[in-house]
């Protein structure tokens, strides 16, 4: 079952180049989830995406950079960060060989 999905959950590595918006509009420093916000690195995960069929969806915590923004709608695409999560079984398949 996870191949056929493989192609479709690629496509939701692409919420991670919603935080390349980090960039422009940073998050302000006073604000809490500073931690949660690191987790926007493991967005260089999609890259797997090339290798592994379905590993692309952990691209989607780029979009992690924008947790907890100032501004509602980076915010809502901080929150679809959490989507990477289904790129994990992915991974896990092929560390596993």
């Amino acid at each position: 079952m996870l191949d056929t999905l493989a192609p479709v959950l690629g496509l939701l590595g692409l919420i991670g180049f919603a935080g390349l918006a980090g960039i422009r509009n940073p998050v302000d420093k006073a604000r809490p989830g500073a931690g949660v916000r690191l987790l926007g690195l493991l967005g260089l995960a999609g890259l797997a995406g090339i290798w592994i069929p379905g590993a692309g969806a952990a691209g989607a915590a780029g979009a992690l950079g924008l947790w907890n923004h100032q501004d509602p709608r980076l915010a809502r695409w901080g929150k679809a960060g959490w989507l990477f999560l289904a790129g994990v079984p992915y991974l896990a398949r092929w560390a596993m060989g």
